[in-house]
């Protein structure tokens, strides 16, 4: 039998991230080098020109971080709460493959993302898809099975396709306890590594500071604990130790949002972007066939802005300036607190006077959906006991919900937009 080699791949964030032999085939596959021409941030390296770091090194940085977290709760020798001993050692003998499982859900976990990442999927997708279910697609297809039947041991393709995506994205496929925790290992909304990762490189590749935390400490205090509220259901936790290291994660996700994910000329960006691909694409949709979708990738969608910019005949030509000659619409209004406390929706109310004022085609109205992180997550107490992290964290508690509405204006309006709110501010808004 053949003994594994290892390979070692440098990374900014984590240092060296180790592979084996057969890891290395997944990692080589079509699938996950298409991930190289995805940028993680879309177009976001026009606001931060640092960040033109790509899906596929954020892939990497989950597995590595998905291999830490599996090591660390299920590892007896830290302890472990009584409630779940009983799930782990009816699993003990088969955590060699397990823990191939999660790595390999780990890297995977992105490669149905489509060109641009989330900046393209709001409206071209066909209905009832998302990137999640592409995923799972890809990862159950002829190709990337015959690598997971390969592999020594292997890999029961349906396996890593649960825990890389998850049951809320699987509807009918059976999910055990055990599937939902390696499940959260990932895309736990609290502490999964994909959070983790997304946040530490996001932000060194922006050059900002928001994204930090101190994940080293968070990683080593988690825990397999009983989801509470007289439930024994195991899901991840932590101990008492790690809770200001996992408010940090929290707030750091949430200045992430405000500062960098929602920053209105990154907003802007995407607009135009999703108004080029809806007349650029073929029924203004994306691809639905493997092959089709393998083959499309941000250098794709480039090649087809650029190649519209220069040609004056071009239906998309407009779209395609606005992003090559970086002639986005500018933020004209974004709601405050108190307004949306005093108005059901302002927005609407201001877009709709500077429609009436300048025009439809020279506004644009966009809001991101409200973003509650879920911060309610077990902590085993020093004496021993289960508690709610709200019950012992007021920060945690009280997470800002992320909820951004911007109203945008064509670039050439912008000044005599901006007097003219000001001018109409307290009639429209009281």
């Amino acid at each position: 039998m053949t003994s594994k080699r290892y390979h070692e791949i440098r990374d900014p964030i984590h240092g060296f991230i180790r592979l084996d032999s057969e890891q290395r085939r997944v990692l080589d596959s079509p699938h996950i080098q298409r991930l190289r021409n995805i940028h993680q941030l879309a177009m976001s390296y026009l606001v931060y020109p640092g960040a033109t770091h790509k899906r596929f090194e954020h892939s990497l940085g989950v597995m590595e971080l998905a291999g830490r977290i599996f090591d660390v709760v299920t590892d007896k020798s830290k302890g472990m709460h009584e409630s779940v001993l009983d799930l782990v050692n009816s699993v003990s003998g088969d955590m060699d493959y397990w823990r191939d499982v999660v790595q390999m859900a780990a890297l995977c976990h992105d490669i149905g993302h489509l060109p641009f990442s989330h900046a393209a999927e709001e409206e071209m997708l066909p209905e009832g898809r998302s990137h999640e279910s592409i995923t799972a697609d890809l990862i159950l297809g002829d190709s990337m099975t015959d690598i997971w039947n390969s592999m020594r041991p292997r890999l029961i393709p349906m396996d890593i396709a649960k825990v890389s995506v998850g049951q809320e994205k699987l509807p009918g496929v059976e999910f055990t306890d055990w599937d939902n925790l390696l499940y959260e290992i990932i895309g736990s909304d609290a502490l999964g590594a994909d959070r983790m990762d997304y946040l530490l490189r996001d932000s060194h590749h922006a050059g900002v500071a928001y994204g930090r935390f101190d994940h080293y400490r968070l990683i080593d205090t988690m825990r397999i604990l009983p989801s509470g509220d007289n439930s024994d259901e195991p899901t991840l936790g932590i101990e008492f130790g790690g809770i200001h290291s996992s408010e940090a994660l929290l707030l750091a996700r949430y200045f992430m949002f405000m500062q960098v994910y929602c920053h209105p000329v990154r907003t802007a960006y995407d607009v135009h972007l999703q108004e080029f691909l809806k007349v650029w694409l073929p029924g203004g949709k994306l691809p639905e066939s493997d092959d089709e979708f393998l083959n499309l990738n941000d250098n794709t969608v480039l090649e087809g802005i650029s190649e519209a910019s220069r040609n004056p005949n071009s239906e998309v030509g407009e779209y395609a300036r606005r992003i090559t000659n970086r002639d986005h619409f500018r933020l004209l209004y974004a709601p405050t607190v108190a307004e949306k406390e005093k108005h059901d929706d302002p927005l609407s109310i201001v877009a709709d006077a500077c429609i009436e004022k300048y025009g439809e085609t020279k506004v644009r109205r966009h809001s991101y959906p409200p973003r509650q992180a879920q911060t309610n997550f077990p902590v085993l107490s020093r004496d021993g006991g289960i508690e709610s992290s709200h019950a012992l964290s007021e920060a945690l508690s009280n997470i800002p919900v992320v909820d951004v509405e911007y109203v945008l204006i064509a670039p050439d309006l912008a000044t005599d937009a901006r007097r003219w709110l000001r001018s109409k501010k307290t009639k429209l808004l009281g």
